[in-house]
Protein backbone atom coordinates (compact mmCIF):
# COMPACT_ATOMS: atom_id res chain seq x y z
CA UNK A 1 0.00 0.00 0.00
CA UNK A 2 1.05 3.56 -0.84
CA UNK A 3 2.31 5.50 2.56
CA UNK A 4 -0.35 8.53 3.03
CA UNK A 5 2.29 10.90 2.06
CA UNK A 6 3.01 9.95 -0.97
CA UNK A 7 -0.05 10.24 -2.81
CA UNK A 8 -1.06 10.85 -6.54
CA UNK A 9 -3.46 13.28 -7.95
CA UNK A 10 -5.34 14.04 -11.20
CA UNK A 11 -6.53 16.99 -11.72
CA UNK A 12 -8.86 17.78 -14.40
CA UNK A 13 -8.60 21.69 -16.19
CA UNK A 14 -9.52 23.38 -19.03
CA UNK A 15 -7.63 26.25 -20.33
CA UNK A 16 -6.81 26.69 -23.60
CA UNK A 17 -7.75 23.57 -25.71
CA UNK A 18 -10.32 24.30 -28.36
CA UNK A 19 -8.20 22.87 -30.67
CA UNK A 20 -6.84 19.92 -29.02
CA UNK A 21 -6.48 18.07 -25.16
CA UNK A 22 -3.09 18.57 -23.43
CA UNK A 23 -2.22 15.05 -21.13
CA UNK A 24 0.12 15.99 -18.83
CA UNK A 25 2.06 13.79 -16.13
CA UNK A 26 4.30 15.88 -13.71
CA UNK A 27 6.20 14.06 -10.44
CA UNK A 28 6.55 17.35 -8.43
CA UNK A 29 8.97 15.85 -6.31
CA UNK A 30 8.25 16.07 -2.09
CA UNK A 31 5.38 18.40 -3.26
CA UNK A 32 4.60 19.57 0.57
CA UNK A 33 4.67 22.78 2.58
CA UNK A 34 8.04 23.91 1.94
CA UNK A 35 7.53 24.45 -1.48
CA UNK A 36 3.54 25.37 -0.53
CA UNK A 37 5.26 28.44 1.30
CA UNK A 38 8.11 29.36 -1.38
CA UNK A 39 5.90 31.56 -3.97
CA UNK A 40 8.83 31.49 -6.95
CA UNK A 41 8.22 27.58 -6.69
CA UNK A 42 4.38 27.69 -6.77
CA UNK A 43 4.22 30.15 -9.56
CA UNK A 44 6.31 27.89 -11.56
CA UNK A 45 3.88 24.63 -10.85
CA UNK A 46 0.64 26.83 -11.04
CA UNK A 47 2.39 27.77 -14.85
CA UNK A 48 2.95 24.44 -15.52
CA UNK A 49 -0.87 22.84 -14.56
CA UNK A 50 -2.27 25.71 -16.35
CA UNK A 51 -0.64 24.73 -19.69
CA UNK A 52 -2.34 21.35 -19.26
CA UNK A 53 -6.17 20.32 -19.17
CA UNK A 54 -5.74 16.96 -17.62
CA UNK A 55 -2.56 16.58 -15.35
CA UNK A 56 -1.21 13.56 -13.00
CA UNK A 57 0.35 15.15 -10.29
CA UNK A 58 2.78 13.04 -8.56
CA UNK A 59 4.59 13.39 -4.95
CA UNK A 60 2.39 15.45 -2.71
CA UNK A 61 3.05 15.08 0.51
CA UNK A 62 0.41 16.42 2.26
CA UNK A 63 -1.52 15.47 5.55
CA UNK A 64 -3.26 18.84 6.43
CA UNK A 65 -5.43 18.41 2.68
CA UNK A 66 -4.41 22.19 2.15
CA UNK A 67 -2.21 21.97 -1.39
CA UNK A 68 -5.40 21.07 -2.98
CA UNK A 69 -7.29 23.34 -1.77
CA UNK A 70 -4.91 25.98 -2.62
CA UNK A 71 -4.17 24.87 -6.54
CA UNK A 72 -7.92 24.68 -6.88
CA UNK A 73 -7.78 28.25 -5.92
CA UNK A 74 -5.32 29.45 -8.61
CA UNK A 75 -7.06 27.41 -11.51
CA UNK A 76 -9.72 28.29 -13.62
CA UNK A 77 -11.21 26.73 -16.71
CA UNK A 78 -13.88 25.70 -18.48
CA UNK A 79 -14.63 21.89 -17.90
CA UNK A 80 -14.23 20.08 -21.04
CA UNK A 81 -13.74 16.59 -19.50
CA UNK A 82 -15.83 14.61 -17.17
CA UNK A 83 -15.59 11.23 -14.60
CA UNK A 84 -17.55 8.21 -15.97
CA UNK A 85 -15.97 5.58 -13.65
CA UNK A 86 -13.44 5.96 -10.86
CA UNK A 87 -11.38 2.84 -9.16
CA UNK A 88 -8.52 1.92 -6.61
CA UNK A 89 -6.70 -1.32 -8.29
CA UNK A 90 -5.78 -3.79 -5.50
CA UNK A 91 -3.56 -6.18 -6.08
CA UNK A 92 -4.79 -9.55 -4.93
CA UNK A 93 -3.56 -11.94 -7.57
CA UNK A 94 -1.87 -15.37 -6.04
CA UNK A 95 1.76 -15.04 -5.36
CA UNK A 96 1.69 -11.69 -6.90
CA UNK A 97 0.27 -9.66 -4.07
CA UNK A 98 1.76 -6.01 -3.26
CA UNK A 99 3.24 -5.48 -6.58
CA UNK A 100 2.54 -1.86 -6.80
CA UNK A 101 4.44 0.48 -4.22
CA UNK A 102 1.18 2.75 -4.66
CA UNK A 103 -1.82 0.90 -5.93
CA UNK A 104 -2.95 2.72 -9.03
CA UNK A 105 -6.26 4.90 -8.69
CA UNK A 106 -7.61 4.32 -12.53
CA UNK A 107 -10.05 7.28 -14.06
CA UNK A 108 -12.37 6.77 -17.27
CA UNK A 109 -12.96 10.01 -18.73
CA UNK A 110 -15.69 11.09 -21.16
CA UNK A 111 -14.04 13.73 -23.72
CA UNK A 112 -17.14 15.00 -26.24
CA UNK A 113 -14.19 17.54 -27.43
CA UNK A 114 -11.83 15.27 -28.65
CA UNK A 115 -11.93 12.38 -31.57
CA UNK A 116 -11.34 9.95 -28.83
CA UNK A 117 -14.48 10.16 -26.91
CA UNK A 118 -13.62 8.31 -23.96
CA UNK A 119 -10.58 7.03 -22.46
CA UNK A 120 -9.00 5.49 -19.08
CA UNK A 121 -6.06 6.65 -17.69
CA UNK A 122 -3.92 4.56 -15.17
CA UNK A 123 -1.35 6.05 -12.93
CA UNK A 124 1.98 4.45 -12.03
CA UNK A 125 4.34 5.92 -9.50
CA UNK A 126 6.46 2.86 -9.01
CA UNK A 127 9.74 2.55 -6.65
CA UNK A 128 12.97 2.12 -8.56
CA UNK A 129 13.80 -1.26 -7.09
CA UNK A 130 10.68 -2.87 -8.05
CA UNK A 131 9.96 -0.74 -11.32
CA UNK A 132 10.63 -4.08 -13.76
CA UNK A 133 7.67 -6.11 -11.83
CA UNK A 134 5.72 -3.12 -11.50
CA UNK A 135 5.47 -1.87 -15.20
CA UNK A 136 5.25 -5.37 -16.26
CA UNK A 137 1.73 -5.59 -13.45
CA UNK A 138 0.25 -2.69 -15.96
CA UNK A 139 -0.81 -5.33 -18.33
CA UNK A 140 -2.96 -7.42 -15.96
CA UNK A 141 -4.52 -3.75 -14.78
CA UNK A 142 -5.39 -3.67 -18.31
CA UNK A 143 -7.12 -6.70 -18.29
CA UNK A 144 -9.01 -5.89 -15.38
CA UNK A 145 -10.56 -2.56 -16.71
CA UNK A 146 -10.83 -3.78 -19.74
CA UNK A 147 -13.13 -6.54 -18.42
CA UNK A 148 -14.92 -4.20 -15.32
CA UNK A 149 -15.61 -0.89 -17.91
CA UNK A 150 -15.40 -2.39 -21.34
CA UNK A 151 -13.25 0.72 -22.69
CA UNK A 152 -11.04 0.29 -25.32
CA UNK A 153 -8.68 3.27 -25.09
CA UNK A 154 -6.16 3.63 -22.38
CA UNK A 155 -3.46 5.93 -21.23
CA UNK A 156 -0.57 4.31 -19.06
CA UNK A 157 1.51 7.29 -17.44
CA UNK A 158 3.65 8.73 -14.40
CA UNK A 159 6.97 7.90 -13.33
CA UNK A 160 7.86 4.41 -13.93
CA UNK A 161 11.59 4.66 -13.12
CA UNK A 162 11.93 3.27 -16.30
CA UNK A 163 15.73 4.68 -17.27
CA UNK A 164 19.25 4.46 -16.51
CA UNK A 165 19.90 1.33 -14.55
CA UNK A 166 16.77 1.01 -13.10
CA UNK A 167 15.29 -1.36 -15.87
CA UNK A 168 18.58 -2.66 -17.63
CA UNK A 169 17.87 -3.39 -21.50
CA UNK A 170 17.68 -7.45 -21.01
CA UNK A 171 14.92 -6.44 -18.36
CA UNK A 172 12.59 -5.17 -21.32
CA UNK A 173 12.13 -8.40 -23.06
CA UNK A 174 9.78 -9.41 -20.49
CA UNK A 175 7.86 -6.40 -19.67
CA UNK A 176 4.35 -7.11 -21.41
CA UNK A 177 3.45 -4.13 -22.32
CA UNK A 178 6.85 -3.26 -24.03
CA UNK A 179 6.88 -6.87 -25.93
CA UNK A 180 3.25 -6.28 -26.80
CA UNK A 181 3.00 -3.98 -30.20
CA UNK A 182 -0.44 -3.07 -29.66
CA UNK A 183 0.99 -0.82 -26.89
CA UNK A 184 2.25 2.44 -28.09
CA UNK A 185 4.83 4.10 -26.31
CA UNK A 186 4.89 7.78 -26.78
CA UNK A 187 8.04 8.95 -24.63
CA UNK A 188 10.92 6.48 -25.76
CA UNK A 189 14.07 5.41 -23.97
CA UNK A 190 16.08 8.59 -25.25
CA UNK A 191 13.93 11.06 -23.84
CA UNK A 192 15.52 12.79 -21.03
CA UNK A 193 12.89 13.93 -18.47
CA UNK A 194 15.42 14.97 -15.86
CA UNK A 195 16.41 19.02 -15.05
CA UNK A 196 19.58 17.90 -13.69
CA UNK A 197 22.32 17.96 -16.66
CA UNK A 198 24.72 15.06 -15.23
CA UNK A 199 22.32 12.76 -15.90
CA UNK A 200 20.07 11.31 -18.96
CA UNK A 201 17.00 9.08 -17.96
CA UNK A 202 13.77 8.72 -19.42
CA UNK A 203 12.34 7.94 -15.79
CA UNK A 204 8.49 9.16 -16.99
CA UNK A 205 6.85 7.77 -19.65
CA UNK A 206 3.28 7.43 -21.70
CA UNK A 207 1.81 4.45 -23.07
CA UNK A 208 -1.07 3.92 -24.91
CA UNK A 209 -3.25 0.92 -25.62
CA UNK A 210 -6.45 1.60 -28.57
CA UNK A 211 -6.21 2.10 -31.91
CA UNK A 212 -9.02 4.89 -31.30
CA UNK A 213 -6.77 7.08 -28.81
CA UNK A 214 -3.40 6.41 -31.15
CA UNK A 215 -5.13 7.69 -34.19
CA UNK A 216 -6.35 10.67 -32.44
CA UNK A 217 -2.72 11.89 -31.21
CA UNK A 218 -1.53 15.31 -32.27
CA UNK A 219 1.78 14.12 -34.41
CA UNK A 220 4.76 15.34 -32.98
CA UNK A 221 2.94 16.66 -29.40
CA UNK A 222 4.73 13.98 -27.05
CA UNK A 223 7.64 14.84 -25.26
CA UNK A 224 8.74 16.49 -21.99
CA UNK A 225 8.47 20.23 -21.17
CA UNK A 226 11.09 22.12 -20.67
CA UNK A 227 10.09 24.37 -17.55
CA UNK A 228 13.38 25.67 -17.17
CA UNK A 229 14.13 26.59 -20.89
CA UNK A 230 10.12 27.64 -21.43
CA UNK A 231 11.06 30.44 -17.72
CA UNK A 232 14.31 31.04 -17.94
CA UNK A 233 15.14 29.34 -14.57
CA UNK A 234 18.96 28.33 -13.37
CA UNK A 235 18.93 24.63 -13.31
CA UNK A 236 19.00 25.16 -9.00
CA UNK A 237 15.70 27.46 -9.05
CA UNK A 238 14.62 24.36 -11.50
CA UNK A 239 15.18 22.00 -9.26
CA UNK A 240 13.77 23.79 -6.10
CA UNK A 241 10.45 22.51 -8.34
CA UNK A 242 11.76 19.51 -9.37
CA UNK A 243 14.23 17.18 -10.86
CA UNK A 244 11.84 15.77 -13.61
CA UNK A 245 10.72 17.43 -15.89
CA UNK A 246 6.80 17.10 -17.10
CA UNK A 247 5.92 14.72 -20.05
CA UNK A 248 2.73 15.57 -22.68
CA UNK A 249 0.68 14.84 -25.27
CA UNK A 250 -2.05 16.11 -27.35
CA UNK A 251 -5.16 14.86 -28.48
CA UNK A 252 -6.87 16.41 -31.58
CA UNK A 253 -10.31 17.70 -31.60
CA UNK A 254 -13.36 16.04 -33.83
CA UNK A 255 -12.90 18.86 -36.56
CA UNK A 256 -8.68 18.46 -36.77
CA UNK A 257 -9.08 15.25 -36.64
CA UNK A 258 -12.25 14.89 -39.65
CA UNK A 259 -9.63 17.68 -41.50
CA UNK A 260 -6.55 15.21 -41.21
CA UNK A 261 -8.43 12.04 -42.46
CA UNK A 262 -9.57 14.42 -45.52
CA UNK A 263 -6.15 15.70 -46.22
CA UNK A 264 -4.98 12.06 -46.29
CA UNK A 265 -7.89 11.06 -48.63
CA UNK A 266 -6.88 14.37 -50.87
CA UNK A 267 -3.15 13.11 -50.99
CA UNK A 268 -4.26 9.14 -52.12
CA UNK A 269 -6.49 10.64 -54.95
CA UNK A 270 -4.48 13.35 -56.18
CA UNK A 271 -1.67 10.85 -56.41
CA UNK A 272 -4.07 8.23 -57.57
CA UNK A 273 -4.51 10.77 -60.40
CA UNK A 274 -0.79 11.11 -61.42
CA UNK A 275 -0.25 7.52 -61.59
Amino acid sequence: MSPPLASLLLLVLAINSTLALRICSFNVRSFGESKKENQNVMDVIVKVIKRCDIILLMEIKDSYNTICPLLKNRLNGEKLVSVKESYLYHDYQAGDADVFSREPFVVWFQSPYTAVKDFVIIPLHTTPETSVKEIDELADVYMEMKHRWKAENFIFMGDFNAGCTYVPKKAWKSIRLRTDHRFTWLIGDQEDTTVKKSTNCAYDRIVLRGQEIVSSVVPKSNGTFDFQKAYGLTEQEALDVSDHFPVEFRLRSPRAFANSKKSVSLRKKNKARRS
